[in-house]
């Protein structure tokens, strides 16, 4: 299992731990996914005990992902992530992930020592405990391709994830309660995408 989290939101009840599958399929994880993306300023620091701090630039990414197909079946997913530094692709490190599948629980944790977390999903909602995020995209403009790689950094290795399909340039009203991590993920109206394809996650290297 991975390092301990190091936001509350990442907390996993003891009940709940205790329900995790014992495996979940190593990756690769081919997925199909229907997400929305955004980026908005983040001055705030990661906290000093993650190994990252001082590594990041001032920009976060915040996702809501609908998995439609996944090697653990579908679920939803929201997180945030700092871009990092001395990256040639973009890189990020993701502090605040919290998704509604017991097996994607496990399968974050220790396949790619993601802080996962439990939450449930409403619409655009996502609600875990003491906190919640809704993410309201308003797309417009023609559809375009995206491709290409980026990677994500926990620590033990990059997991470079490819993309294959298509986007919409969005618009996204983000409304946020009761979350530790301040303006990486505050409210707002921000610039971002709604995009669907396919996304294989490959194992940190």
């Amino acid at each position: 299992m991975p390092l301990p989290p190091h936001l509350p939101e990442s907390r996993l009840p003891d009940e709940l731990a205790a329900q995790l599958p014992a495996s979940t399929p190593p990756a690769p994880w081919d997925c199909r996914v229907r997400a929305t993306i955004w980026v908005q300023r983040a001055p705030s620091p990661l906290p000093s005990s993650s190994p990252f701090a001082g590594r990041v630039h001032g920009v976060a990414v915040g996702m809501l992902v609908d998995y439609l197909e996944s090697p653990v079946g579908p679920y939803r997913e929201v997180l945030v992530g700092q871009l990092l530094r001395g990256t040639v692709l973009p890189v990020v490190h993701v502090p605040f992930i919290a998704v509604d599948s017991l097996p994607s629980v496990h399968g974050g944790r220790e396949h790619w020592q993601l802080p996962k977390a439990f939450a449930t999903f409403d619409g655009p909602t996502a609600t875990g405990d003491g906190w919640s995020v809704t993410a309201q995209p308003r797309a417009y403009g023609l559809r375009f391709p995206v491709r290409g790689p980026f990677g994500a950094d926990q620590g033990s290795g990059r997991a470079t994830t490819r993309l294959h399909g298509t986007a919409r340039l969005a618009r996204v009203d983000v409304r946020t309660a009761g979350l530790t991590i301040g303006p990486w993920l505050d409210d707002g109206v921000r610039h971002g995408l709604v995009a669907e394809g396919r996304m294989v996650v490959a194992a940190p290297a």
